[in-house]
């Protein structure tokens, strides 16, 4: 395969615009910044985007429509809790809760961003579901750089 095709474990820099496709609405895109940058089959974009860039080549642009499942996946019910209002004590000395809300718990896993859905006097209702999950994707990608894959980004302390 030519050097300039995307296979796995290629570096890739492209330009991107990601639209809802049910209106149109832009919810990323990397205009008037640096390409994005990442190595094809790392895990470091959803699935579906890596699948539609395999085979492409420098220079090629794509248009293209990932469903929820290749995309955030589907919304899941089980991922939204009651948590009880007092563990947000602290937080409301500050400021006043209020729906929609984009926040972060810690958890023994790391960090897990939630969107406040509810609220009542004694439970505030938290969505850990991803905020594009659910919906079908649509992007329009330019790519603009491909490598082969670099050996790690130079930090000892990165683990890439």
């Amino acid at each position: 395969m030519s050097a300039n095709v995307i296979e796995a474990g290629m570096d890739v820099k492209v330009h991107y615009k990601g639209t809802l496709p049910e209106n149109g609405e832009v919810f990323d895109s990397s205009e008037g910044k640096d390409p994005l940058k990442f190595t094809v089959g790392k895990g470091q974009m959803i699935r579906g985007f890596e699948e539609e860039l395999i085979g492409a080549a420098l220079g090629d642009k794509k248009t293209f429509t990932l469903t929820a499942d290749r995309a955030y996946g589907e919304r899941d019910e089980e991922a939204i809790l009651q948590i009880p209002r007092s563990q947000f004590a602290q937080l409301e000395e500050q400021t006043t809760l209020e729906v929609g809300f984009q926040l972060v718990a810690q958890m023994p896993h790391g960090p897990a961003p939630f969107t406040v859905c509810n609220l009542s006097n004694e439970t505030v209702t938290a969505d850990f579901n991803h905020a594009l999950a659910g919906k079908d994707l649509t992007f329009e990608v330019e790519v603009v750089e491909v490598t082969p894959a670099s050996s790690g980004c130079g930090d000892p302390t990165c683990g890439c």
